[in-house]
């Protein structure tokens, strides 16, 4: 009975499921990286599958890679399925790359008190020539040149934004026709484009999403992964784990787990250098600031080269990541700088310093903990006999001569049972 039961659901669900009335619903809340070029290709494969009426793409973003960018941009124009942008919610902003993405879409949305623009490209790693900064600036304009073309939006007001850094309010934007509606709510923004026809790559369509459902797309642990290691701050925290754990494995080998998770941050934060503006120097000035640290428990420098690695290291992590004004999404935190660099200079300074020097210590047990201790002769030294040393008696062999009982005497070596003593306060060294 029960496959009958599902045969009856099937056929009740068909008509809605070709109808179309659902929605594929993305969120991109953070920078444009390879992580959300992965996610917003998967939706659109997605939605296309699936014979979704329509992808959301709701939208909150500071910018992000331009190489990224390009590749979300191409997918979209390519889409067989009707793309959305929604910046969304109130107070979210298409900033720089977000720009690009919002005029790529078939049908760009913001919704009240957010803003789009200020798209001027950037360079990370290092300054440009005039001729190379009107290069890239000159691509850029001709990238979003092309956007708006094939959305029929304001090439002037695009270009305006990437040449000047305009921004512009929902309403201002809704005004120059670079966006095409202001919603408030993603079920308001369906009912505004039911029954709008869009041309896709794959024809023309007609939206029916009046009542569509809204099914939300999460990102998948390897993007969500892959997203967090692309933040700056993530990847310094896994960058200096790795270091110290793979040092701490060479200084004392045998360790494992610190080669082993060292080994492991490291690659990580290679991962997340391979996509954010590493500068080398500041990468250098890290690790000297390390090894200042190293140094300072393997030499008596009195804190000198501990206090140099401190600045080293500090200043190393400030300029390990450059990010243009405005753009402090690609910007490590400085008060996680400030909290590692002092957990850093305190674990080198009394940690790592008080084992190492509890390591050269002499020892203070067993046999060999008796030399350099005073003890009481016992029966006359002459030159063999016994003494008393930490209440209890010991065979003892003199080294100044006959010695009287009762006497102080010190012990200066031990072998097996026996000791050998001075007189307090008498130089033996000669012997």
């Amino acid at each position: 009975m029960k496959w009958r039961y599902c045969l009856i659901g099937l056929l009740l669900l068909f008509p809605i499921l070709s109808s179309g009335q659902a929605v594929i619903s993305l969120k991109v809340n953070n920078a444009i990286t390879p992580s959300t070029e992965n996610y917003i290709q998967r939706g659109i494969q997605k939605a296309s599958s699936s014979h979704a009426d329509a992808l959301i793409i709701e939208l909150n973003t500071p910018g992000g890679l331009l190489s990224s960018t390009r590749n979300i941009v191409g997918v979209m124009l390519k889409s067989p399925i009707p793309i959305i942008v929604y910046v969304y919610p109130s107070g979210a902003r298409a900033g720089s790359a977000g720009l690009f993405i919002t005029l790529a879409a078939n049908i760009a949305v913001m919704a009240p008190g957010t803003n789009i623009g200020a798209s001027h490209p950037v360079v990370l790693r290092g300054q440009l020539d005039s001729i190379e900064n009107a290069k890239v600036t000159n691509d850029a304009l001709a990238f979003i040149r092309s956007i708006a073309q094939k959305r029929h939006r304001n090439i002037k007001a695009a270009e305006a934004a990437v040449q000047s850094s305009i921004s512009y309010t929902e309403e201002e934007a809704l005004d120059k026709n670079l966006i095409d509606i202001i919603a408030s709510n993603p079920q308001l923004l369906l009912q505004k484009v039911n029954g709008d026809s869009i041309t896709t790559a794959s024809g023309t369509k007609i939206l029916s999403t009046k009542d569509a459902q809204i099914i939300a797309v999460s990102k998948s642990f390897t993007e969500e992964i892959t997203g967090m290691l692309s933040d700056p701050n993530l990847m310094y925290v896994f960058l200096i784990i790795g270091i110290l754990g793979i040092l701490f494995e060479i200084l004392n080998p045998g360790g494992i787990w610190p080669g082993v998770g060292g080994a492991i941050s490291l690659l990580l934060a290679i991962y997340g250098m391979r996509i954010l503006p590493i500068n080398y120097v500041g990468f250098a000035l890290l690790i000297l600031g390390i090894i200042l640290f190293v140094l300072e428990i393997k030499i008596v420098s009195h804190g000198i080269l501990a206090i140099g690695g401190l600045i080293s290291f500090f200043f190393g992590s400030t300029l390990l990541i450059q990010s243009p004004k405005g753009d402090a999404f690609i910007d490590i935190s400085m008060g996680i700088i400030i909290t590692i660099s002092i957990l850093l200079a305190l674990f080198f300074f009394f940690i790592v310093g008080m084992g190492l020097k509890a390591q050269k210590e002499r020892i203070t047990s067993g046999n060999e903990g008796l030399i350099d201790m005073e003890g009481i002769v016992f029966t006359p030294l002459t030159p063999t006999g016994r003494i008393k040393i930490v209440g209890e008696i010991w065979t003892a062999e003199s080294l100044s001569g006959d010695i009287e009982k009762d006497q102080k005497v010190v012990v200066t070596r031990v072998q097996g049972l026996k000791l050998w003593v001075k007189k307090k306060n008498e130089d033996t060294s000669f012997l």
